[in-house]
């Protein structure tokens, strides 16, 4: 059975008969981004990983190998303002990811907030977004979780330069079509289970 960066934490945590705060304190960082780790809400990075599987004493390559198999129902969001691309998209990716929760957003904030809920394996977000802009947004979301892949999309290409700034995967300009996905998964900086279709 596959376990989660999350369940193999706290697995390696409970037999080293550490508290959360203990093992934060050890590391060191808030006792909440443990918590958000073992709920699978986030994910640390790979210099993290390496003080955390020292401190647990265990082999790194235990939690690496977790860190790097994201779920089998990765989670999908698409950011844009204009509700007709979240419609006439979201059946495509769900083609192009079959095995994906895919949601969508026409407001930055509600998409923070889902990513402080739930793993983000990939992002879609439209570069203009009313007041904010896709690559702020961009910012905020790697900040929750590093290992997010983002894909900007946009109707103007110009934008492509200011993307390539970010830790960015890909860039799309719109419409957002079937191949063009397929493409883009080929390009992800943290490569998931994307249902065969590639």
């Amino acid at each position: 059975m596959k376990h989660t960066f999350g369940e193999a934490l706290l697995k390696a945590r409970k037999q080293k008969g550490l508290s959360q705060q203990e093992l934060a304190e050890s590391i060191p960082v808030t006792r909440a981004s443990v918590a958000n780790w073992e709920a699978d809400r986030r994910l640390p990075n790979a210099t993290i990983i390496a003080k955390i599987a020292e401190v647990l004493e265990i082999d790194v390559s235990e939690l690496l190998d977790t860190a790097n198999k994201d779920d089998i129902h990765p989670n999908v969001i698409i950011v844009d303002d204009n509700k007709i691309v979240l419609t006439g998209g979201a059946p495509i990716i769900e083609k192009a990811l079959p095995n994906a929760k895919v949601a969508c957003f026409t407001k930055p904030k509600e998409a923070i907030k889902y990513a402080k809920e739930n793993r983000i394996s990939l992002a879609f977000l439209d570069i203009e977004l009313g007041l904010t802009n896709g690559i702020d947004l961009c910012n905020e979301l790697l900040e929750i979780n590093p290992r997010m892949n983002i894909i900007f999309l946009t109707a103007y290409p110009e934008y492509s330069v200011d993307a390539w700034n970010t830790k960015a995967s890909g860039f799309m300009v719109k419409p957002i079509t079937f191949e063009g996905v397929k493409e883009q998964l080929k390009k992800l900086r943290h490569p998931f289970p994307t249902g065969g279709i590639i």
